[in-house]
């Protein structure tokens, strides 16, 4: 619940910056060129570090959840290797 109020939060500031902030200008990265208002270039900053998060959240879920299993195979492996001593 926390998380969303927080979202919440954050995408009303940066709709409320993108509004009082929306002027024309200009972004130059290496050859590329694009002019936009300063409103849209926020966003767009906006909305590609949400797609950046997801995707490294994604990837590390992904991997410890590789891990688990990974370790949860070895655990039973070694269990049924074990003989019980009389």
């Amino acid at each position: 619940m926390y998380i969303l109020i927080i979202a919440v939060i954050v995408i009303a500031a940066v709709v409320i910056f993108s509004v009082q902030n929306a002027v024309p200008v200009s972004v130059a990265f290496l050859t590329w060129k694009f002019g936009a208002s300063l409103a849209v270039i926020v966003f767009l900053t906006f909305v590609i570090g949400i797609v950046v998060t997801v995707l490294f959240s994604l990837a590390l879920r992904w991997r410890n959840a590789a891990r688990r299993r990974t370790q949860k195979a070895e655990s039973q492996k070694t269990r049924h290797n074990i003989s019980p001593e009389s």
